[in-house]
């Protein structure tokens, strides 16, 4: 059975081992360092280089095709369904369920094949995850949600596999939701590697192009990014030899890494002008819910989750976040920004964790090693520049350092813009309570004056009692404004 063109020696293309069993013989062993073991191309950066499997084989035409019906159809949001009038409401509602009926009497599949492909598993995780939200979020508020085990079961057991949630993920949205624009032949696998300006989406949940557009941003900034993780290579290179030619390297890297870092808060502001922020904030943003953020306060119960091996206890199931980018997380680490030490387990209760550390539970398990490999570095940039300093009184590396984490905090500044413009604002005019989180300091002056008062506006103290959540399960505003300052106070002193 193929799983997709990929060379018979590349990482993805070799057998898998058994998440519940030791590594076998002749296995890739992927607690290596090699770069191509995190899953990290040098070419496209935590996005993989070949897009990902466009359907599943048709062994597994049943979940293929009930996600088909469900895009085709527009199945929509319980909670718009109850606001249409009566006729609408009726023709919806039974749409919805009709379309729950046949995924509950899907055939229950056995997964074992799948694991020969990491592709294969990726896609799976992707299809069965969209069929969770799609059914979780078509169901009447007055009804409790109890997920069917034929999607439940294949659901957690792929998830298993992948080390991951059983909920749609940023990877699943952003990471392994693309394809071409135009059609390839698929015979120069290592030519062949996507563009900033040439992706569309393979799924949707609304057929809207902001939606499209929504995840496009994002892989975009993902691919953008790539220079700055080759950058971070060079430079703890470099920190190994350390001598004054070393320094001056890493000083020319930084600068070039605030470059980069600027140009992502560019692609992040470009979102306006694909996405309109009342279809996000009423028709796209439900539909990444987890438990944690149920506009209900249901829970969702998963039947025969008991008979999936490592399914006793459920780990926690938040919705798909910006916050799981590796990306991001990966330059707070080189720069300094993020101090914190454990790895973070899939399996692991989150109640003591923080948002970062809880959302590298949602990444790729590959990425997350990436990210643990980063932290254990035992020459930290920011130690290397403060020696720098203090032995040899270099001034242009301080001015790099703190130019590339001026350049962090500003994108931080537009994601705030974003958040307000996209989320808190929406949230106030429909009557939400909001936490106060502060103007930022300076204000993008690209941003147009109509935004800025909007921002302005939003950011101000509300006398609401209700915390806003992101689709992460945060409270919103206040992690915002944490994570942006604590990016200011990184800021070293001559």
């Amino acid at each position: 059975m193929s799983f997709g063109n990929l060379p018979s020696n590349h990482f993805l293309a070799q057998p898998r081992p058994d998440t519940f069993q030791s590594l076998q013989s002749g296995l890739v062993d992927t607690t290596t360092l090699a770069a191509h073991d995190f899953d990290v191309d040098n070419r496209t950066g935590f996005m993989p280089p070949q897009p990902p499997l466009p359907r599943l084989p048709p062994a597994w035409e049943s979940w293929e095709v009930n996600l088909d019906v469900a895009v085709s159809q527009r199945i929509q949001l319980a909670e718009r369904v109850e606001k249409m009038e009566a006729s609408q409401m009726l023709m919806e509602t039974g749409k919805s369920r009709s379309w729950r009926d046949n995924v509950a009497q899907m055939p229950l599949l056995p997964i074992e094949e799948l694991k020969r492909s990491e592709r294969a598993l990726r896609r799976a995780h992707h299809v069965l995850a969209w069929l969770l939200h799609f059914y979780v979020h078509t169901i009447p508020s007055h009804e409790p949600i109890i997920i069917p085990r034929p999607l439940t079961i294949p659901l957690l057991q792929i998830s298993a596999q992948l080390q991951l949630p059983p909920v749609v993920t940023y990877s699943d949205d952003v990471l392994y939701n693309w394809a071409h624009k135009e059609p390839r032949d698929g015979s120069h696998y290592y030519d062949d590697i996507p563009k900033i300006d040439s992706l569309l989406c393979q799924t949707t949940f609304t057929g809207t192009t902001d939606e499209e557009e929504f995840y496009l941003t994002s892989a975009r900034i993902e691919l953008r990014g790539n220079e700055a993780l080759e950058l971070m290579r060079m430079s703890m290179d470099e920190a190994f030899v350390g001598d004054d030619i070393a320094i001056r390297r890493i000083t020319g890297y930084l600068q070039q890494i605030a470059v980069v870092i600027q140009d992502l808060r560019t692609l992040l502001m470009n979102v306006k002008d694909g996405v309109d922020v009342q279809v996000f904030y009423d028709e796209i943003r439900p539909w990444f819910r987890g438990v944690d953020s149920d506009p209900f306060g249901r829970q969702w119960t998963f039947e025969g989750r008991d008979e999936v091996e490592g399914w006793t206890e459920m780990p926690e199931t938040s919705g798909a976040s910006a916050g799981q980018s590796s990306l991001i997380q990966a330059l707070d680490i080189y720069l300094g920004v993020d101090a914190e030490a454990p790895e973070t387990s899939f399996m692991a209760h989150s109640s003591n964790k923080s948002f970062q550390e809880r959302m590298r539970a949602y990444m790729p398990r590959h990425h997350r090693a990436f990210l643990n490999h980063l932290r254990a570095n035992p020459r930290p940039l920011r130690q290397v520049v403060e020696r720098a300093v203090e032995e040899e009184g270099s001034t242009a590396i301080l001015e790099a350092y703190n130019a590339a984490l001026k350049s962090l905090k500003e994108f931080r500044d537009a994601h705030m813009i974003i958040v307000a413009l996209y989320i808190i604002g929406p949230a106030r005019r429909a009557g939400k309570g909001l936490g106060g989180l502060g103007i930022p300091e300076k204000v993008e002056s690209r941003v147009n004056v109509h935004d800025k008062q909007m921002m302005e506006r939003a950011f101000k103290e509300a006398n609401g009692p209700e915390e806003l959540k992101g689709t992460g399960g945060t409270d919103l505003v206040k992690f915002l404004k944490g994570v942006r300052d604590q990016t200011a106070y990184t800021y070293l002193q001559g």
